[in-house]
């Protein structure tokens, strides 16, 4: 009889990051194009109104569930954003020109070290809009969170009946994988939903 041979070993997947890594030494800045960046938000956001802003937005308020009424409110979710990224769960970011107030918001959520994934999400306030800067932000954020802090594999949704978003996502390089259906809460119930993702290498 003759033996069989031995079943392949699986390869190891590569390493990702330490629990503790996302929460390491200081939120870096990351530049986009241009005067803009991604900067830690911080209190003086609070009082410069771009959070209180965004809550009022219709549009943000809807697809995000984004809901700041007061600058007190502001200050005290930019003091969550910052246990978020201590405790290695998430990060997020303002989107501002250099030295400016912020316009918008770009975040990673839902960080799971031990996968190796985390979901993207971004919004712009609305004299910002059309100019390309939710597609810069997700972009840049996504080749930081895969090339330096080491995730595999980058999620962005968006409710199907958004179709603004669909391009940002597309325009970023994330890659469509399918629709999930009643996948998200928004501000009218919940929606069907585009995935997309961006994957290491």
């Amino acid at each position: 009889m003759t033996s069989r041979p031995a079943a392949p070993v699986p390869a190891t997947a590569p390493a990702v990051p330490a629990a503790g890594r996302l929460a390491a030494g200081e939120q870096p800045v990351l530049p986009l194009s241009g005067e803009l960046e991604l900067r830690p938000w911080r209190l003086d956001d609070a009082d410069a109104g771009a959070l209180l802003a965004a809550g009022q937005d219709p549009d943000i308020s809807h697809w995000n569930l984004f809901t700041v009424g007061s600058r007190a409110e502001a200050r005290d979710r930019i003091a969550r954003m910052h246990r978020r990224r201590t405790a290695g769960t998430g990060a997020v970011w303002a989107v501002a020109p250099r030295g400016g107030a912020a316009i918008g918001l770009a975040a990673l959520n839902d960080v799971d070290p031990a996968d190796g994934s985390a979901e993207v999400a971004y919004w712009v306030l609305p004299a910002a809009r059309g100019g390309g800067i939710a597609v810069l932000a997700a972009r840049r954020l996504g080749r930081w969170a895969l090339d330096e802090l080491g995730l595999r594999r980058l999620t962005l949704r968006h409710s199907t009946a958004n179709p603004a978003s669909c391009r940002v996502a597309e325009k970023a390089g994330y890659t469509y994988e399918g629709s999930l259906r009643d996948a998200l809460a928004h501000a009218d119930g919940r929606h069907d939903v585009h995935l997309h993702t961006l994957v290491a290498g």
